[in-house]
């Protein structure tokens, strides 16, 4: 596994790295010690999928706050995602900054993202699978989200959402 530092800190872009032969590859995409190694939460209490029909689809931007803050590991296992992560840390130096990534089937790239963090992504393809492994149990009363067109954080979406849900839709700018 090749973990790669962005510029908020405790994030990574994780890619396997293969062992190919005539039948394809293998690739590590779970070493417990290796996320150790990296001061990266090990601690899965959950995995999730999302499936997503429409080329378009924005899911988020979601959050938990605490005591259930989480932390993900998130890969897209089928069709295309732009993976975002906004640092919601007040005491970081790149607080209400975003991140953007390109996940795929193709790429099989991995983002792994810290508790502080919103997370959302927005689909590239029809017909895109996305699987999450999270740190803690999903509580709905601790779950917080934030528009997806907030201008406090000027994402570039790179398409037009074409669907949200109603949840999503509603939620209102950021606030402190």
């Amino acid at each position: 596994m090749i973990f790669n530092k962005i510029k908020f800190k405790g994030a990574f872009i994780i890619e396997i790295e293969k062992e190919e032969d005539d039948r394809g590859f293998f690739a590590r995409t779970w070493d417990k010690k290796e996320l150790e190694k990296h001061h990266i939460n090990s601690k899965i209490i959950q995995c999730s999928i999302s499936f997503n029909k429409k080329r378009g689809t924005l899911r988020g931007i979601h959050y938990q706050i605490a005591p259930y803050e989480e932390t993900k590991l998130v890969r897209c296992t089928r069709g295309k995602i732009f993976d975002v992560i906004i640092d919601l840390r007040q005491e970081s130096s790149t607080f209400k900054q975003w991140f953007g990534i390109e996940l795929s089937e193709e790429n099989h790239k991995m983002i792994y993202v810290p508790k502080g963090f919103a997370h959302g992504f927005q689909t590239l393809k029809n017909d895109t699978e996305v699987f999450y492994q999270i740190s803690k149990k999903y509580m709905p009363r601790y779950s917080r989200g934030i528009r997806w067109d907030d201008k406090a954080f000027k994402i570039k979406w790179p398409l037009k959402p074409s669907i949200i849900s109603k949840k999503d839709y509603i939620y209102h700018s950021f606030k402190l």
